[in-house]
């Protein structure tokens, strides 16, 4: 059953690009939401065309949420960017839907779990995630070896279980 949007202003997200189809932005087959704009500047980052927070475009999040229903076989959704949680308060209400709707949700950040906790905005976007990629990339510790992530520092979080225990806990994917 879809979700309907709630009355109200939703913002628009500036998007870098979306790919619909991605075995690597987390587990299993998943949407993959490119924000644009990103602080962070990490040398040798993945995706630097993401990084102006002017580039990139506008849409709105009945579109995102049409082209996620779109592919009915797929039940999981990752944004990435960019750093999506620039956007944290205009990604709430498609969040809020998708997870409505039963979506495994991921993100990538490169703020940590605890850095998060102290904005409002992001504090108020991870309770409806499952999965959270945290910490900046870091080149010299880039390994090829790491599922889902880029740098040994990098952490594959359980949200729901580190929000119930008031600390990191990891997922068992950040070893696996």
């Amino acid at each position: 059953m879809a979700t309907r949007m709630p009355a109200g202003a939703v913002l628009p997200l500036r998007i870098a690009g979306i790919e619909p189809e991605s075995i690597v932005d987390g587990p299993g087959i998943r949407y993959v939401l490119f924000l644009q704009g990103c602080l962070h500047g990490c040398p040798e980052c993945q995706n630097p065309g993401t990084h102006d927070p002017a580039g990139g475009r506008e849409v709105s999040v009945q579109e995102l949420l049409e082209g996620v229903r779109a592919r009915a076989f797929m039940r999981a959704v990752t944004f990435s960017g960019g750093e999506p949680f620039l956007q944290a308060r205009a990604l709430l209400p498609l969040a809020a839907a998708l997870r409505a709707e039963g979506y495994h949700l991921c993100a990538y950040t490169g703020y940590t779990w605890e850095a998060l906790q102290g904005m409002p905005d992001a504090a108020a976007l991870l309770p409806l995630l499952d999965l959270l990629v945290d910490g900046p990339y870091l080149k010299e510790q880039r390994s090829l070896e790491l599922r889902f992530r880029g740098s040994a520092n990098q952490r594959i979080l359980d949200v729901q279980a580190s929000l119930r225990a008031g600390r990191v806990v990891l997922s068992p994917l950040h070893d696996g």
